[in-house]
């Protein structure tokens, strides 16, 4: 069947097909999504952008495919959302634009249109990327435009061979966007785009909306049937920018005369406070769209120009940690739960990786001046897939915190009373998944008596504490909660605790390393270390936590 024209039904039925298939794979689409902000809502943003559209189209009751895109298009301006939702709304307010002045059209109108599309889209765009939604459709445009000069006049034969240089163009979008190619999925926007093809094309071929293809990749398929996301293999920090701001400015006559707008000045002053930025003005409205730290700046600003409309503002480091949850929550429902779990508390880097690689199966941030709550505790005792956990506070002021969650909680939690890092070191070397939960139970809490724990801070005031003189600035060495020393050099004050700590039973000295403890000081500890104590065996770890210069235990 060749089809040489569309009229103003066919060209809304059209649309509306391709919004049908949008809709069906709105999951699909969000579960791809990585850029420009791994925050899984590329398909939702697409399609209720579509149905906006969709919307003010079946206000038009003619004919004419003119009337029929500029309903359209202003619909599309009016509820576009999210950065992908936005440039997809400019890519068919583009091609809606090309085709209203004409009642029916033709296949040489669709190239055009869908080049006038592509050119509306990269001009909204502040810093265009490619590899996204723009290459695709910019790549399917300029096959339209070459099957014209080849004197192609079927429109189901331009759109097939349009949808098809679509795909292609979206299977290669890994190689040019690397963080696509590092997870291991194609542009989400650019399959939101070929997904709309496919519905325009479905329509056109007369095939119904349930005969939808889903074009994802086997390794794509098998991560959507195991409910991953693309946006499990992202880290929340980082997301430069944290919030997705999206609001429309009403032009008023008496702002404007006061300050006259100009879209590019406008768009150069915004770049400044974030990125993604997308701005898109008619006469009566200007569209902002922008990932940023300061939303309400960009607001301030503004309001200069009108009143502020539709807007909405998304911590896009919330929704993503709500997908890794979500993620770590299905992923464990599909497992068997393991016998026993570990939970523990500490406070560095360093400190997190070290327990992590020892056997903890979540580590909690926190310790002194920063004591985690109930609350945080009972959640990484849920989030932990066993049976029975054991909690090791590692601080005096956490163990009752630890107590209360253990008991709100439904799964066997034993807390064993760790006062200090060393203590639940020691404690979760003793742990053997092997052993029963009673053996496991005395054999943790005995190691928790093999081990001095030391630390250096500094006082915060003066005071007094067992006849020995503290003043503000002076730092301390604790044993085992108790000051035995006190100097105005840390080195000299470290020295001091060491000694009080070691004898001649003593075979293990470990100290953990601070933030603010530099490698020239740490050396000459050790040297003195391994020049008084030779027979006892020292290891250093860096452990970047606050408060303690040095973390000390020995055995």
């Amino acid at each position: 069947m060749t089809t040489k024209q569309l009229d103003g039904k066919q060209f809304a039925a059209m649309i509306r097909e391709g919004a049908n298939f949008l809709t069906q794979q709105v999951k699909v689409i969000d579960t791809l999504n990585v850029f420009p902000v791994p925050d899984g809502d590329t398909g939702t943003n697409m399609n209720l952008t579509m149905i906006s559209g969709v919307q003010e189209l079946a206000q038009v009751t003619n004919n004419h495919v003119g009337e029929a895109a500029k309903a359209f298009s202003r619909g599309l301006l009016m509820g576009a959302r999210g950065n992908s939702g936005v440039i997809l709304s400019q890519l068919l307010r583009g091609f809606s634009k090309a085709v209203e002045s004409k009642e029916v059209i033709n296949a040489q109108d669709l190239a055009q249109a869908l080049q006038q599309g592509v050119q509306t889209a990269y001009k909204a765009v502040m810093k265009p990327v490619e590899g996204t939604i723009l290459t695709v459709a910019k790549d399917a445009a300029n096959k339209a435009t070459r099957l014209i000069d080849e004197g192609i006049e079927d429109i189901v034969y331009l759109i097939r061979e349009v949808t098809k240089e679509a795909k292609i163009s979206l299977n290669k979008t890994p190689e040019l966007l690397p963080v696509l190619k590092e997870v291991g999925v194609v542009d989400s926007g650019g399959k939101g785009l070929v997904v709309v093809y496919e519905g325009i094309l479905a329509f056109i071929e007369g095939r119904s909306a349930s005969k939808a293809d889903n074009e994802l990749s086997i390794e794509d398929m098998i991560k959507v049937s195991h409910h991953q996301s693309a946006q499990s293999h992202m880290k929340t920090e980082d997301i430069e920018f944290g919030y997705c701001t999206e609001f429309m400015v009403k032009l008023e006559a008496d702002k404007i005369r006061k300050y006259p707008f100009d879209e590019k000045e406008y768009q150069q002053i915004l770049s400044k406070f974030g990125d993604s930025l997308l701005v898109v003005a008619d006469e009566e409205f200007v569209k902002v769209h922008i990932h940023a730290e300061t939303p309400g700046e960009v607001m301030t600003i503004s309001q200069k120009y009108g009143s502020l409309i539709d807007i909405k503002i998304e911590n896009m480091r919330e929704q993503h940690s709500r997908i890794l949850e979500e993620y770590s929550r299905v992923e464990n429902v599909s497992k068997p739960k393991q016998k026993y779990g570990i939970v523990t508390v500490g406070s560095g880097e360093g400190i997190i990786d070290l327990f992590n690689s020892i056997g903890a199966g979540g580590v909690i941030e926190g310790g002194q001046t920063m004591n985690p709550s109930t609350e945080q505790i009972e959640k990484a005792i849920s989030e932990v897939h066993a049976e029975a956990v054991f909690v090791l506070p590692n601080n005096s002021n956490i163990i009752m915190t630890a107590e209360q969650a253990a008991s709100l909680s439904e799964k066997n939690v034993i807390v064993i009373p760790t006062k200090t890092i060393p203590q639940g070191i020691s404690s979760l070397l003793a742990f053997n998944p092997e052993a029963e939960l009673d053996e496991n139970k005395a054999n943790m809490r005995e190691a928790v008596n093999a081990v001095k724990s030391g630390q250096i801070t500094y006082a915060v005031r003066d005071t007094v504490v067992d006849n020995l003189e503290i003043y503000k600035g002076d730092f301390l060495g604790i044993l085992d909660g108790v000051i035995k020393t006190a100097s105005k050099n840390r080195f000299d004050c470290t020295k001091n605790l060491l000694q009080a700590m070691l004898n001649e039973e003593s075979e293990i000295i470990t100290l953990i390393i601070g933030t603010d403890v530099e490698t020239k000081e740490v050396d000459e500890l050790t040297s003195f270390l391994t020049e008084r104590y030779e027979e006892v065996e020292i290891e250093v770890h860096k452990g970047n936590q606050p408060v303690y210069a040095y973390i000390i235990s020995v055995e």
